[in-house]
């Protein structure tokens, strides 16, 4: 198809389809802060680039070339929160391993072992929120957590309520740090989890439970309890998402649909 001097074909349609959904998705990610800012105004940088080198000021151009090469390097630094969350985005929506499927064919934990524990676990929650102690859990949904699992004490002991409360009682030697739960089993106990910066949209009196929680939840597929020292209250995080004030029926709910249990 030819429109005036251009000559457009249907895979020049489709390149800047894909171009366009890539920008927006990009834009989507960052959005809301200075990184969007930075984001828009380097795109404008760009098209008045590709503006200036289409009427031929080849002085204006070759200025703009460089600057271009070094933005693009800066982008890096600037962005690079957003990309690693970008990628990991792509990486768990390509694992095999979250295929509830896949995952059934090849043999999990059985619904109503994973329905005892479950319920266990947010017992154990309410007493040491009661208590006003805090707590970190890690509920294992399909990706390998070992390398977790080695930075704490293993145990390997069935869940219990008295386990639970033991180990995240003000006086335990195991209190610091995450329990770490899979195949309805406490594997480990005082594991260290990655502790993400603070962030615009994570308020920036979130304690360290909290932002280790969140941190977990985005790097990994694996759903993570959180009960305040200070509060009493229990939150959850999934998919690098903190889901604070929520009734313990609910947190319930939202566990069993993301562990499909």
């Amino acid at each position: 198809m030819r429109i005036g001097f251009l000559n457009i074909e249907w895979t020049d349609a489709l390149d800047v389809l894909l171009v366009s959904v890539l920008l927006y998705q990009f834009y989507q990610l960052v959005k809301g802060g200075l990184a969007s800012r930075v984001f828009v105004g380097y795109l404008f940088v760009y098209v008045f680039y590709l503006i200036v080198k289409g009427m031929g000021l080849e002085l204006l151009t070759s200025i703009l070339e460089y600057f271009m090469g070094v933005g693009a390097i800066a982008l890096i630094v600037i962005f690079q929160q957003e990309i690693r969350h970008f990628l990991l985005l792509i990486g768990k929506s390509t694992d095999l391993s979250n295929n509830r499927l896949i995952a059934r064919f090849f043999g999990q934990t059985t619904k109503k072992s994973a329905d005892s524990s479950l319920k266990l676990i947010l017992q154990s929650c309410k007493a040491i929120a009661s208590e006003f102690n805090g707590a970190l859990i890690v509920l294992r949904k399909n990706q390998d957590l070992s390398r977790f699992v080695e930075s704490g004490v293993k145990l390997d002991a069935v869940i219990s309520q008295p386990l639970l409360i033991s180990i995240f009682n003000q006086y335990s030697l195991l209190s610091e740090g995450a329990v770490i739960i899979e195949n309805d089993r406490v594997v480990a106990a005082k594991c260290v989890l990655p502790v993400s910066e603070v962030e615009e949209n994570v308020p920036i009196e979130t304690g360290f439970r909290h932002r280790a929680a969140i941190e977990m939840s985005e790097s990994t597929d694996a759903a993570v309890l959180v009960v305040s020292g200070q509060t009493g209250k229990i939150s959850l995080a999934l998919e690098g998402e903190l889901l604070q004030n929520m009734h313990i029926e609910e947190i319930d709910k939202r566990l069993r649909g993301y562990l499909a249990i």
